[in-house]
């Protein structure tokens, strides 16, 4: 978790007043560039970090040989918190991390520190869903990335039987409460859902990882892929302006609008994978829009309404479920 990092990094500055990126990697067992990242992040939030370039340089807080962490300012206190606070409203041991960080605070910093610590809360889960626990197997997987360790996975794809590899793994990535594995096979990259994972063993090999990886950009490159396959097909439909918003969140980025149509309506784009994807989408909007284009989502949509036309129209039985007995299905 980030905030255990960001507190562990401010801790070893207070000890060691002067820290270089590759002393905290070390120190924190993750690669240079997340720690050279961490100590950015802090600077960014108005933590006074500085670099100090040069031989017998490094980081260190604002005040020289100064270690104590009294040295922040109140709006830099508050920048740390509301900075961490998030991430450790989803971790009780952040959460105790950032509790002893604020004992460590001038007495006259330590409310509105508390305060920016409680002002925001994450709730990850969807409204009209259970929360969903974060499974077991990324606590099990991080510790191999941590520790560069190949890892020996089963994996069950979309397809076919599981299957046995032995990867590299590279990062974790949370993506709306779906967890991926970014790994190098030996065939090059690629991303594994960690619920298809049905068993993982570390082993005591040691993984690599290119010099010039960073799991931000990596995985941008992966998502960008996934957005371009989920857009392959485009549709032209004619709605009133009022119901763009609604298919914005339907289609998310794969909704765009196109000028006006006349009558108080609006051309619209909207994407999904295949004709049957946009149709499935359009289908309960009935006479509320008009599909341009193309045929192939004009045959879907037609070939829907007749399908649920046969299923419900003028068959009383098929409607109360094809005539079953009067008893069937009564709660007992």
């Amino acid at each position: 978790m980030r905030a255990d990092r960001l507190v562990a990094v401010l801790l070893l500055m207070q000890v060691r007043g002067r820290v270089t990126a590759a002393e905290l990697a070390a120190e924190l067992q993750v690669s240079v560039a997340t720690a050279r990242r961490d100590l950015e992040a802090l600077a960014s939030a108005g933590v006074p970090v500085y670099p100090q370039p040069g031989r017998g340089g490094g980081w260190q807080l604002v005040g020289g040989a100064r270690t104590d962490l009294s040295g922040l300012t109140a709006s830099e206190a508050q920048a740390l918190f509301l900075l961490a606070g998030p991430a450790a409203a989803v971790s009780p041991e952040a959460r105790a991390a950032l509790r002893k960080l604020l004992g460590a605070l001038p007495r006259t910093f330590r409310t509105d520190a508390e305060a920016a610590l409680d002002a925001t809360i994450v709730d990850p889960v969807r409204w009209g869903e259970r929360d969903r626990p974060r499974p077991a197997m990324v606590d099990l997987l991080q510790t191999a990335v941590v520790r560069r360790l190949k890892v020996r996975l089963t994996y069950a794809g979309r397809t076919g039987d599981p299957a046995e590899r032995l990867v590299d793994p590279w990062g974790l990535i949370d993506k709306d409460d779906v967890w991926y594995l970014l790994a190098d096979t030996g065939r090059g990259r690629r991303t594994f859902r960690v619920d298809r994972i049905t068993r993982a063993e570390p082993t005591g090999l040691p993984a690599e990882r290119p010099d010039d990886f960073t799991l931000a950009a990596a995985w941008q490159e992966v998502a960008d892929e996934i957005e371009r396959r989920r857009s392959r097909t485009w549709a032209t439909v004619l709605v009133e302006e009022r119901f763009v918003p609604v298919l914005r969140d339907q289609f998310g980025r794969h909704c765009r609008t196109d000028g006006e149509a006349g009558r108080g309506r609006v051309r619209v784009r909207v994407a999904a994978p295949t004709p049957l994807d946009i149709a499935r989408h359009l289908a309960g909007w009935g006479a509320l829009l008009d599909v341009v284009e193309p045929p192939a989502v004009q045959r879907e949509l037609a070939r829907i309404s007749a399908e649920l036309a046969g299923r419900y129209n003028g068959d009383p039985e098929r409607q109360s479920g094809q005539g079953q007995a009067p008893d069937q299905g009564r709660a007992l």
